[in-house]
């Protein structure tokens, strides 16, 4: 079974302005890997060049209220990857494992596959968090608030 990446998968850590891979577990994902990662937690990541992911994920293990949307477990992913933060949400795995889907970065959420992406959480029984639109755009950070010194 051949695995469906997009043809740019990027490749290497992204920085803050750069993007990296949504992906979803593929039917035949070895049960050890799936029981790490999790029903239907968004995994983010990037290709490596001896053709492995590195991958960050976000289950909402611990039901955070602002973690119960998808997009929003994709967020924290994405943020733990680019600022390379300490995780015990991260791993490199063999590409036959996940199949792409779409794209993040600091802009938003660019979703390609959406009918895989409802698949993987729909058989999560997490379909009520699913993205609405296959574009998220995030809101950019608030500005610095000035200071008046007097």
């Amino acid at each position: 079974m051949s695995v469906l990446m997009g043809q740019d998968l990027p490749y290497e850590r992204p920085d803050a302005t750069g993007r990296a891979a949504l992906f979803v577990p593929t039917p035949n994902i070895k049960p050890d890997l799936l029981e790490t990662v999790r029903k239907g937690a968004a995994i983010v990541g990037f290709g490596n060049h001896d053709r492995t992911l590195t991958i960050y994920y976000e289950s909402n293990r611990f039901n955070e209220p602002h973690l119960q949307k998808w997009e929003h477990k994709a967020r924290k992913a994405f943020d733990r990857l680019v600022d390379n933060l300490p995780t015990v949400s991260k791993m490199t795995v063999k590409a036959e494992n996940f199949e792409q889907v779409g794209y993040i970065s600091h802009k938003g959420i660019l979703i390609r596959r959406m009918e895989k992406l409802r698949n993987w959480l729909e058989q999560s029984e997490a379909l009520e968090g699913a993205p609405e639109t296959e574009s998220i755009a995030f809101a950019p950070p608030a500005a610095p608030k000035k200071i008046n010194a007097e």
